[in-house]
C-alpha cells in the first residue's frame, strides 16, 4: 500500500479529467491514501472538506510563504486545526528562490505565526524551503518541541543533519528520479530509512518518466522505486516502511 503524503488535490485538474478521475487513477495504481496540503488561504476549507468526503484522503493545512503579509488567524482557527482529517500545519516556511528581498521579513512572521499556531493545536509541520536554509534551520531551532517532514527536500545534507537532529522526517518528491538530481539521490542514500516519506507534490515535479505532464498521486510508485533502489531495500519492503514512518509523523492519521 503505498500513500502520496502531499499533493494538491485542490488544484484545478480539470484538463486531466477532474480531481476524482486523478484521485481513482491514484487507487487503481495502488495508492491508497493521500495528504493534500494548502499553500493558498483560499484552499484551506476546501481541502478540509475533501479530507471529509473521502475516506482515503487527509489534509494539511497552512499557508505558503508566497502568500506573506496574509494573517493566518483570518483563515486558520483552532477548530480547523482539531479536525480529526487535519493532520499538520503545513505547508509552511521560506522561500527566497523567486521572491523579492523585501518580503523575508513578511515570510517569517507568517512562518511563526503558524509554528505558533502548531505548538498550541500540538500538531507536526511541514515545511517548504527553498534557498532559505539558514533562516529556516534557526527559526525550527527555536521551536524545537514541534517535528513534522521537510517537504519535498532538495536541501543539502548539511541542512538534512541539522534537521535530523531536530527529529524530522524527509520526503523525496519525483525531483528524486531527475537526470540531474545526483546530489539528492546522495543526500536520500544518507537518511535513514525510519526518516524517510515519499511525495508527488501533484501537480508539480512530476517524476521520470512523467516530465512535462501534470504530476497526479498515482505517479508517486516512481519516486518509490527510485527511492527502494537508492536505499537498496526491496520495493513491497519500502512501502511498508514508509507507511510506518507517515503513523509516526502525523499521530492523528487513521490508516
Amino acid at each position: 500500500m503505498l500513500i502520496d503524503t502531499h499533493c494538491h488535490l485542490t488544484y484545478d485538474f480539470s484538463s486531466v479529467g477532474g480531481a476524482d478521475a486523478v484521485m481513482a487513477r491514484a487507487v487503481a495504481a495502488g495508492v491508497g491514501y493521500m495528504i493534500c496540503p494548502t499553500a493558498d488561504p483560499v484552499d484551506i476549507l476546501p481541502a478540509v472538506k475533501l479530507a471529509h468526503e473521502h475516506d482515503n484522503v487527509f489534509a494539511t493545512i497552512g499557508i505558503h510563504p508566497e502568500h506573506a503579509g496574509t494573517n493566518p488567524a483570518d483563515y486558520i482557527t483552532d477548530e480547523i486545526l482539531a479536525d480529526p482529517r487535519v493532520l499538520a500545519v503545513g505547508e509552511i516556511g521560506l522561500d527566497y528562490h523567486e521572491m523579492a528581498n523585501d518580503t523575508r521579513a513578511a515570510q517569517i512572521e507568517l512562518f511563526e505565526r503558524q509554528l505558533e499556531m502548531a505548538r498550541r493545536a500540538k500538531l507536526p509541520v511541514a515545511i517548504h524551503t527553498r534557498d532559505a536554509e539558514s533562516d529556516t534551520v534557526e527559526i525550527l531551532s527555536r521551536y524545537s518541541d514541534i517535528g513534522g517532514v521537510m517537504h519535498c527536500f532538495t536541501s543539502s545534507y548539511d541542512m538534512a543533519k541539522k534537521m535530523l537532529d531536530c527529529g524530522y522526517y524527509f520526503s523525496a518528491s519525483g525531483i528524486l528520479t531527475f537526470k540531474n538530481a545526483g546530489d539528492i539521490r546522495e543526500t536520500f542514500a544518507r537518511i535513514p530509512l525510519d526518516r524517510l516519506v515519499v511525495e508527488t507534490d501533484s501537480p508539480y515535479c512530476a517524476p521520470v518518466p512523467h516530465r512535462g505532464c501534470i504530476c497526479e498521486p498515482a505517479y508517486v510508485i516512481d519516486t518509490m522505486r527510485v527511492l527502494a533502489e537508492i536505499k537498496k531495500v526491496p520495493f513491497e519492503k519500502m512501502c511498508d516502511i514508509v507507511m510506518e514512518n507517515v503513523k509516526k509523523l502525523y499521530p492523528k492519521i487513521k490508516i
